[in-house]
């Protein structure tokens, strides 16, 4: 009988000691739903990094006239200038709507030609957000002038890049697309 009573007195001590591992835990669960939130960010961010790795491509080359020869401006104030005659828009980063480009976040090499006729003044600029980053100009040359300018700018998501005439300017294209605007992504960030 004393054996059957240590045995009753072993298996509920046992008993106890795991309802008390299962009722009272060892382990914050808290800080273990914190460890895994803290993982799936980390998670998120890696993925992010190889899709802007692997997947985007960005480069975009167009021509200030879709077809014909004419000039824009000149105009009383600055005007964004639409580039129509897209050559190349990899990675849809260029709306040819309204001339600007938006694209992920880089580091960009962008680069701007402009054409004068004789007697008239080209001025051009590139913008990053409504600032000024660069700008060419060509003053009343005698026959044509062509100036052009680049830069290489980092770029956020959400960053919009555009081209503007300066006011009382004219830029001239033709089939030959001597006015263009170009850019690419050399490396996300």
């Amino acid at each position: 009988m004393m054996a059957v009573t240590n045995a009753t007195a072993d298996l509920c001590w046992e008993f106890s000691s795991l309802a008390e591992d299962l009722f009272s835990p060892n382990v914050n669960i808290i800080a273990e739903l914190e460890k895994l939130k803290n993982t799936d960010e980390r998670i998120q961010k890696l993925e992010e990094s190889v899709r802007l790795f692997t997947a985007k491509k960005v480069a975009f080359l167009a021509g200030l006239l879709e077809s014909g020869t004419g000039h824009t401006g000149p105009t009383n104030t600055p005007k964004t200038l639409v580039y129509k005659k897209v050559f190349s828009n990899i990675g849809g980063a260029y709306d040819l709507n309204t001339g600007k480009f938006s694209p992920i976040k880089g580091a960009y090499y962008f680069r701007l030609y402009g054409h004068s006729h004789g007697g008239t003044t080209t001025a051009v600029s590139l913008l990053k957000n409504g600032a000024t980053q660069c700008s060419l100009h060509s003053w009343k040359p005698v026959s044509n002038g062509n100036a052009s300018n680049a830069v290489v700018l980092t770029l956020e998501i959400g960053d919009q890049i555009s081209t503007r005439h300066d006011a009382n300017t004219w830029v001239y294209d033709d089939p030959e697309s001597y006015t263009s605007f170009c850019g690419f992504l050399i490396f996300p960030l």
